[in-house]
């Protein structure tokens, strides 16, 4: 369905793109105004908020295409760079959701000497990151790691926004203390005061979940406490891009 939408969008296209810019622009933003002129402010806000959401999905889109496959926030954030540093020659690395594989990918690039793994849920995103030129030292691994995780002992695990979408995060959390033993865990999840639109959505009653399938987005001291309760201590916490990225250690 999504891709028959986007082949109909680029043949109607072809006639609005006759339509000068400036003109077009003026008409969708004369629509957005006369919406936002419709019942009281939190009303339109609630709306405007929503086609807020539907443009972001546009743009993500084009940023997919126009990175050919690959959003190009991995590189222009530079977040892989992060987990990569922490992880030492020899080390054995656990990337759980590893999605399409390009955090994971990165690492095991990065660092030569690393046994990187890579585990999702999806099959999808399994065969795509198999398929992709990946190092001798990288593999995938198709499984539920809220269920099980791949044998053996790791050095690394790695969660790259992927706390977010679980409902038993300290559970969570401590299960990969207590069965893995990693002498690190990074993390990186979005961030709730990444603007003021995030608790002004919410007073409005607007989605501000940056994904449908997010079960929260932290606030700094959230995270803290969600992280502290499941047995583990920060020794270094950024808040770039909107995000929260971390390094912990068993407490």
């Amino acid at each position: 369905m999504k891709r028959i939408a986007l082949g109909l969008a680029a043949l109607l296209s072809i006639l609005y793109r006759i339509i000068p810019f400036a003109i077009r622009r003026r008409i969708v933003m004369g629509f957005a105004v006369l919406e936002s002129r419709i019942g009281a402010p939190s009303d339109s806000l609630r709306r405007l908020y929503t086609i807020e959401d539907s443009l972001e999905l546009v743009i993500n889109e084009r940023a997919m295409a126009f990175g050919e496959g690959e959003h190009p926030k991995h590189h222009l954030t530079d977040y892989h760079g992060f987990f990569a540093t922490h992880v030492a020659p020899g080390n054995r690395v656990l990337d759980i959701g590893c999605g399409y594989g390009a955090v994971a990918r990165s690492i095991a690039q990065s660092v030569p000497e690393a046994e990187v793994t890579g585990i999702d849920i999806e099959p999808d995103n399994v065969a795509q990151a198999r398929k992709a030129a990946n190092p001798s030292n990288l593999t995938f691994v198709e499984g539920d790691a809220t269920e099980a995780f791949p044998d053996g002992a790791w050095d690394v695990v790695v969660l790259s926004n992927v706390l977010e979408h679980i409902d038993e995060r300290v559970g969570f959390l401590a299960k990969i203390r207590e069965r893995l033993s990693p002498q690190t865990i990074l993390i990186r999840v979005p961030l709730f005061e990444r603007s003021w639109h995030m608790p002004m959505r919410r007073e409005v009653g607007a989605n501000f979940l940056s994904d449908p399938d997010h079960r929260i987005e932290h606030t700094r001291e959230a995270f803290e406490d969600e992280v502290t309760r499941a047995g583990f201590k920060i020794v270094e916490l950024r808040t770039p891009w909107g995000e929260i990225w971390a390094r912990c250690v068993a407490a």
